[in-house]
């Protein structure tokens, strides 16, 4: 017999009735019910309830073990009686009674729960996450993942895409982020740095002739903690293709993501491939206030600005005269719901540092509220013939500069039908967004800067940066976005080098710049580079999705904290005097074990 098991604990059923097996894994529960002693038995495949009493040698060690011990049990198969049956379980018709028991490994007293989903501090989690991923959830979640990443792989291949692997240390590109820098001890004082993604090297390797590259890529970047990614590092379905258009990219990709989604979809229904819609970047930010708007919500904004060039509501009329906008938010058959409702929605708005969120109520056609006592009933029932709303049906409005109104009537169309249980259930609706603005006014530095990848092809090409104004230029660039989550980001690339030079001199960098930063990239365009272009899809993001999970560190192995803090193996950690002086550094940070001294160079 096998030194640890026979089965694992999800294998065994009525047909084993009778056999003698051997069983090893982790005490999740124990139940003492006067002399006979229950444990689930749990290993990385199920549980297995083992059943020991007074007649077998295997009840004293079992009373004495703590849950999450690691024990070997040696017993015999025996099938449950009716009642006792557990059909939520694989192994639900049997228990295997206990004719013995060896521990393997002794746990001490528990820092947190194992069994059950119970909610605990993040702090504690993360410390202690060999325990944490024990847990059935996101221990579940786990394996979901690598079975994701396994259909990426397996629906490139389809497609004709082969994987390769590009460098990990690199040297710096501007992906929008601070990169990570890694110390050179054989160069002092100079740096690698970590990809923040493989942009550079999968465009070389169009232009070396591989056609199609795909790579399941670790990206990193020393960026602010945000919601939607993980401290540091994530992961991308990273891609790149030769001879294509964006159509291209996107016919041959919409399959691949939404055919992953449908595969793990578990009943909820999938956008079908071949009719993601495609939305242009000034539309989305117009009819749903986001460049990654979620289509289960059936709430559409709409700019109602000429209902108010001439208005008795002096403050929208003062608004609109000045340059600004009045976006209207439609609140369906809200006539039950009370001014508290509305009020509340105003009191919200506010909260979130915006000057407030406008309101009309409405029931059985009569209309309420100040902005609708001031427009005048003539004036309302413009406003509710133009959008097509109802007798019952209320109206947010959100107003000010451009950009204030479209972010403000973006949250408030997300909160009111997530207030009015409008969001469809059960769904993964995706689109792309396309024709997103090539550069864009940044307002601290007083200059124009890019707006998205840098290396996309704008529209229009040399004529447009010769002839537009930039802020007008649009690129050939697109997201593939699901339920409110930009889940992919790609482009056709700019693969001219003299349009390369020119697109970044528009943001201030010469030609010198360019061979300085860019200069393999550069120097690679001029010896015969393919028109290309690609997508990179967010692994983490995708993963989250599909597990339904609502943080990115419920489908992580090992992340960090908030505060980019590894609490489990203590990193960041503070280097040792001899790791100090082998790479020639000093710190002014403050610590028994540094030494600020430094060391002299080689040679």
């Amino acid at each position: 017999m096998h030194a640890y098991r026979t089965h694992h604990c999800a294998a065994l059923a009525a047909p084993q009735v009778g056999e003698t097996v051997r069983l090893s894994g982790w005490v999740h529960r124990k139940r003492d019910h006067g002399g006979v002693l229950f444990i689930d038995l749990r290993d990385h495949y199920g549980i297995t309830q083992i059943v020991a009493d007074s007649d077998s040698a295997a009840l004293p060690v079992l009373e004495a073990v703590r849950v999450e011990s690691v024990v070997t049990i040696d017993g015999v198969v025996k099938a449950r009686s009716g009642g006792t049956v557990n059909a939520k379980l694989a192994t639900g018709e049997i228990e295997v009674f206990a004719r013995g028991a060896t521990v393997l490994s002794a746990a001490e007293e528990l820092p947190m729960p194992v069994a059950g989903e119970q909610e605990y501090p993040e702090d504690i989690r993360l410390r202690y996450r060999f325990l944490d991923l024990r847990r059935e959830t996101l221990h579940a979640n786990i394996v979901r993942r690598t079975k994701v990443i396994s259909e990426m792989r397996r629906r490139m291949e389809a497609v004709g895409f082969t994987e390769y692997s590009t460098p990990i240390l690199t040297a710096s590109s501007p992906e929008g982020a601070r990169d990570f820098l890694v110390p050179s001890r054989i160069h002092p004082g100079k740096f690698y740095a970590l990809p923040q993604a493989p942009q550079q090297y999968k465009q070389l390797l169009m232009v070396a002739g591989f056609d199609r590259y795909f790579q399941i890529a670790p990206c990193f970047r020393d960026e602010d903690p945000r919601a939607d990614r993980l401290p540091g590092e994530f992961y991308q379905l990273d891609l790149e293709m030769s001879f294509v258009t964006q159509e291209e990219v996107w016919e041959t990709m919409e399959p691949v993501i939404g055919g992953i989604f449908e595969s793990f979809a578990d009943g909820r229904t999938v956008t079908p491939s071949g009719e993601f819609p495609r939305i242009a970047y000034d539309e989305a930010m117009l009819k749903y206030g986001s460049d990654k708007p979620d289509l289960r919500n059936p709430l559409i904004i709409t700019d109602v600005s000429a209902h108010f060039t001439t208005s008795g509501f002096g403050l929208f009329e003062k608004i609109v005269g000045s340059g600004g906008v009045v976006r209207a938010i439609p609140a369906p058959a809200t006539a039950d719901k009370s001014r508290k409702f509305f009020d509340e929605m105003n009191e919200w708005a506010r909260a979130e540092g915006h000057a407030g969120l406008g309101y009309v109520t409405r029931k059985g056609g009569e209309f309420g509220g100040p902005i609708a006592k001031n427009h005048g009933t003539e004036g309302m029932e413009a406003i509710y013939a133009a959008l097509g709303l109802g007798p019952d049906d209320g109206l947010f409005f959100a107003a000010g500069k451009v950009e204030q109104a479209a972010k403000l009537a973006g949250a408030a169309r997300t909160r009111v039908a997530d207030q009015l249980g409008l969001i469809e259930k059960d769904a993964f609706r995706l689109c792309w967004i396309v024709d997103f603005p090539f550069y864009e006014w940044d307002e601290d530095a007083k200059k124009v800067e890019f707006a998205h990848n840098p290396f996309s092809m704008p529209q229009g090409g040399m004529d447009a940066l010769d002839g537009q104004d930039p802020l007008t230029i649009k690129a050939y660039q697109y997201d593939l976005v699901c339920n409110g989550y930009e889940i992919a980001s790609g482009s056709i690339r700019n693969q001219s080098p003299e349009l390369m030079v020119k697109a970044f001199e528009l943001v201030g960098l010469s030609k010198a710049d360019v061979e300085e930063r860019f200069g393999g990239l550069y120097r690679a365009f001029q010896y015969g580079a393919p028109p290309h272009g690609g997508m990179a899809a967010g692994v983490d993001r995708i993963v989250m999705l599909v597990c339904g999970a609502q943080n990115l560190r419920e489908i992580s192995l090992f992340p960090m904290n908030q505060r980019a803090e590894d609490l489990l193996m203590g990193a960041p950690s503070l280097p040792s005097n001899a790791q100090m002086r082998e790479l020639s550094l000093r710190t002014t940070a403050t610590g028994p074990e540094v030494d600020k001294t430094v060391a002299p160079k080689a040679g």
